[in-house]
């Protein structure tokens, strides 16, 4: 129907783009697009043409396979939303903000873990530099862009008012895919009792790592357990193999792709760098390694309310779309339901 109002998300890695699916499942009244993250700076778009930012959200090989998934489902795809007007864009980052979305009515929502925020993140938003230049997630959510937040947790929420956004603009309503982990208990995935390794795009990202002492440290970890590692998506997968095959022992078993939750589920130990999967082995009570402390992650851990989240992201874009104030606001007037059901399953 042409008076149907259109709601545009943008995706990223898989992660976000099923996400975004998720919440849009709850919103048939309105007519949902989907566009990957995007920027109209001309210098960004030439470092897309280029190849540099490949190892990015805004790189063709992540581009391509968040299409592929919107393509198999049947969902609508605006790319850099240039077919349609919107009445709201649902951010799955805020790293960038594209100049056409000024005045429109915006909600981001947290993706999964945000990296540490380093001295470089201090000086760029002492200096106002570009967010992006941080080359990693810890800006993402601190921009006070957006008009609402959607975080993980309470300790997420503390996180992005402290470093920037407005704490009326905030809500705490899980994220969707780490809402109802204890779900991946129940699985069929062949392996068990091995200890598991979760890898991180850092050098894709354009950060340092010593990726052979990690594999060392994997190796003493692991002791006389069989280790099992999941290679980030956004890795260089062949590079990633090679080494892993130098320095682990020969039944080491390499995964570029597979059900991470259930592994997870049916390893003895977990072992990550930047990776929100943590929070899954977190969840499911296993012993886990992070280059972040692990007190803080059981702070910044995701709350479980057994797979509402994108539901309820869902209901504040409805209730958002609909209303003609402030998004701080229309939190004023809601927040309390919104507390209720997220406390409810605490």
């Amino acid at each position: 129907m042409a008076n149907r109002k259109k709601i545009l998300f943008l995706t990223g890695s898989m992660n976000q783009t099923i996400q975004m699916h998720k919440i849009s499942m709850y919103l048939s009244e309105y007519d949902c697009y989907f566009s990957q993250f995007f920027s109209d700076d001309p210098f960004i778009s030439y470092a897309i043409k280029w190849g540099i930012l490949n190892g990015t959200i805004m790189g063709r090989p992540l581009k391509r396979i968040a299409e592929n998934y919107l393509l198999a489902y049947g969902l609508n795809i605006d790319d850099k939303a240039n077919k349609h007007s919107y009445d709201l864009i649902v951010f799955c980052s805020d790293l960038l903000f594209p100049k056409k979305f000024s005045g429109i009515k915006t909600i981001w929502v947290q993706e999964g873990m945000i990296d540490p925020f380093t001295p470089l993140s201090s000086l760029i938003q002492k200096l106002k530099l570009p967010r992006y230049w941080t080359m990693g997630t810890s800006l993402n959510g601190t921009s006070n862009l957006c008009d609402i937040y959607c975080t993980a947790s309470e300790g997420y929420k503390s996180y992005i008012t402290e470093k920037g956004t407005d704490l009326n603009k905030v809500v705490v309503t899980g994220i969707p895919n780490y809402d109802h982990l204890k779900l991946h208990l129940d699985n069929d995935f062949p392996y068990s009792d091995y200890v598991m390794v979760a890898t991180s795009d850092i050098r894709e990202t354009f950060r340092l790592e010593n990726r052979m002492k990690f594999l060392r440290r994997c190796v003493e970890i692991a002791g006389d357990k069989r280790l099992l590692f999941k290679l980030h998506p956004n890795e260089n997968k062949r590079r990633a193999m090679e080494e892993i095959k130098r320095i682990c022992p020969e039944n080491t078993l390499i995964f570029t792709d597979g059900p991470t939750n259930e592994m997870i589920a049916n390893c003895s130990e977990l072992i990550t760098q930047y990776s929100t999967v943590v929070y899954t082995g977190i969840a499911l009570g296993k012993k886990v390694h992070s280059y972040f402390n692990i007190d803080e992650l059981n702070q910044l851990m995701p709350i479980q309310n057994e797979g509402i989240s994108a539901e309820m992201i869902a209901n504040i874009c409805k209730g958002y779309i609909e209303y003609s104030g402030k998004g701080d606001e229309y939190l004023a007037e809601n927040t309390p339901w919104a507390e209720k059901c997220v406390k409810g399953y605490e």
